[in-house]
């Protein structure tokens, strides 16, 4: 049996490590017990790759022997990069979410280029991820193994930021290797207050922080302090020294800013990515007005930082807040929602120029920037998008055991034609339409909930004003049935749980696989029925008694049709009267 696990984990390791692609295009939002509408704490995270299948990763909770080695292939390439050691117990992970509510999400940065590359690293930031999701019980415990990872096996990727939550704390930590010559990565983490939300989405948002002090604060060689409750920061002990050793910075040590010495903020770092976290900023707090100009890549680099120094690092002097106090109190339903937003109500609004077409897409294939006569533009760059291979919102609950209190809503594709479906925490298997390599980004699979999905966004493209307000509609009548249930399926689970655990964890395993196909074959006849109402260009309804459907033809619009009155002149003007 143990020689079964290893082989079935060095198997599941290269199955979802052999992908080829670079999720550098993600977002994540935070959300504290005291902000939520329930107590519960939240992230979301999506995973956007242009060549990422989407699917419901899970290991299985294992025994190892001692001395059990473990291969490390990078998440992006599928590259072997060698051998770590295994822990002795491994505990069961569906998605990005362990049996004991702690979620990680990620999204890449780059940072400086001198830092991205790291000889006979081993610990990639997939790897980091999903090794210590089976070894942490806490967030905390996720931090000290992040340090510990990167110090023995070195860092083997480019900046990141991770989520790190469980059901009581949520954690923002960036992090960047060493570069060549020196093992590691340098990084702080900070806890989000409680009350408070964050985000990131491809750009390290940590500036300043307080200096360890053995209370608030602790660096890396303090770990013995780890549990204090007052705790709220933690860092690399070299965090600052390395930036000096290279150069990277000079000034004061407490205006030392993670962001701006690892990562500066460029107008593609304010445009593409720190406006994702603007937009779940602004929907829930009136002041982020104040910070418009800087999400559209206006960046100030003002002579004097805000404490009145000296800016002798030309750091960025408009930078928004790393987190906000909301106006109201956020539900899981707002987490979805957040997810799907295409800079509606901004003068941004993806829908609304002339790269939107006749139908109002809120969508730009890309490249996301492109030249016409030597000046170059760009597209924006929303947090719903096209090429999202799976999203999540992670939901931890400290009022329940452990296996009741995590819920995974998992949808895969684009968040705003996708599902979120509840995967509890501790389900033991992924549903059959959603498990891994049933199908894969070059093998279409007829069963496979990514491939279900993709063929009703890919139709929504073609005519979304048209398309996509029945696809809101029933992913709304999905979600709210289960958010509805979701109070049913606890009292039973807990029931149970007095009874017997493992009966808990069948009952719950049973009712997320058979919600998860039973929403993807549904899925598949709502493509068959929004295929046969808008083929052709038409808007077909049925006509009760008659032989033939009623038939709309909505056309172009007016606005559109000035457009193509205008750009064509009198080309296709009718002359004389028209003929049919």
């Amino acid at each position: 049996m143990k020689k079964y696990y290893l082989l079935l984990s060095a198997l599941g390791f290269a199955l979802l490590l052999g992908m080829n692609f670079k999720a550098t295009a993600c977002t994540n939002y935070l959300i504290t017990k005291g902000a939520s509408v329930d107590g519960s704490t939240m992230i979301s995270y999506a995973a956007d790759s242009h060549v990422l299948y989407g699917e419901l990763y899970h290991w299985q909770a294992a025994t190892w022997p001692e001395g059990s080695m473990m291969d490390v292939y990078e998440w992006d390439t599928g590259k072997y990069l060698g051998k770590i050691k295994q822990a002795k117990q491994t505990y069961n992970v569906i998605g990005n979410m362990n049996e004991f509510q702690v979620s990680i999400g990620e999204t890449t940065y780059g940072g400086l280029p001198a830092l991205e590359s790291q000889s006979d690293a081993i610990v990639d930031y997939g790897t980091l991820i999903y090794v210590t999701l089976q070894r942490a019980k806490n967030a905390r415990e996720a931090i000290r193994i992040f340090h510990e990872l990167v110090t023995e096996y070195g860092y083997a990727s480019s900046g990141e930021s991770f989520s790190i939550a469980d059901a009581n704390e949520v954690w923002l930590l960036d992090l960047i290797g060493k570069g060549e010559g020196e093992k590691g990565a340098v990084w702080v983490a900070r806890l989000i207050p409680d009350g408070y939300v964050s985000g990131h989405a491809n750009h390290a948002r940590i500036t300043t922080f307080p200096a360890a002090n053995g209370k608030n604060s602790i660096s890396s060689d303090q770990f013995d302090k780890l549990f204090n409750p007052e705790v709220e920061t933690i860092y690399a002990a070299d965090v600052i020294t390395f930036a000096r050793k290279k150069s990277f910075f000079k000034g004061k040590d407490e205006n030392f800013s993670f962001s701006d010495t690892y990562n500066p903020v460029d107008f593609g770092g304010a445009r593409f990515c720190e406006i994702r976290v603007w937009s779940m900023f602004n929907d829930i707090n009136s002041e982020m007005g104040n910070y418009w100009e800087y999400v559209k890549g206006n960046i100030e680099h003002g002579k004097k930082l805000a404490n009145g120094d000296e800016n002798v690092d030309n750091y960025a002097t408009n930078r928004m807040p790393l987190w906000v106090k909301p106006n109201r109190k956020i539900s899981v339903q707002d987490m979805f929602e957040f997810m799907r937003d295409h800079l509606e109500g901004t003068e941004l609004d993806m829908s609304k120029d002339l790269g939107a077409g006749p139908f109002g897409n809120p969508y730009r294939w890309r490249p996301l920037t492109w030249k016409v006569d030597g000046v170059e533009y760009c597209n924006e760059r929303a947090t719903a998008t096209q090429q999202t291979g799976f999203s999540f919102i992670s939901q931890m609950r400290n009022w329940l055991p452990d296996p009741i209190g995590g819920i995974h809503w998992f949808g895969v594709d684009d968040a705003s034609s996708s599902v979120y479906i509840p995967m509890y925490c501790s389900m033991t298997r992924a549903p059959r339409t959603f498990e891994r390599g049933n199908g894969a980004m070059m093998r279409w699979s007829d069963d496979a909930a990514f491939w279900a999905f993709n063929q009703v966004s890919n139709f929504a493209y073609t005519r979304w004003n048209a398309i996509h307000p029945e696809i809101a509609e029933k992913q709304k009548s999905y979600e709210d049935e289960f958010v509805t249930l979701t109070a049913t399926i606890d009292a039973r689970a807990k029931e149970l749980y007095a009874k017997n655990p493992n009966l808990a964890v069948n009952f719950l395993t049973d009712y997320s696989t058979s919600t998860g196909d039973r929403v993807t074959h549904e899925w598949k006849s709502f493509y068959q029925y929004l295929f046969v109402k808008f083929m052709d260009g038409n808007i077909k309804t049925p006509a009760p008694g008659q032989q033939n459907p009623n038939v709309s033809q909505p056309g172009y619009g007016d606005d559109y049709l000035r457009r193509i009155a205008k750009e064509t002149g009198d080309k296709l003007k009718v002359v004389g009267g028209a003929g049919h």
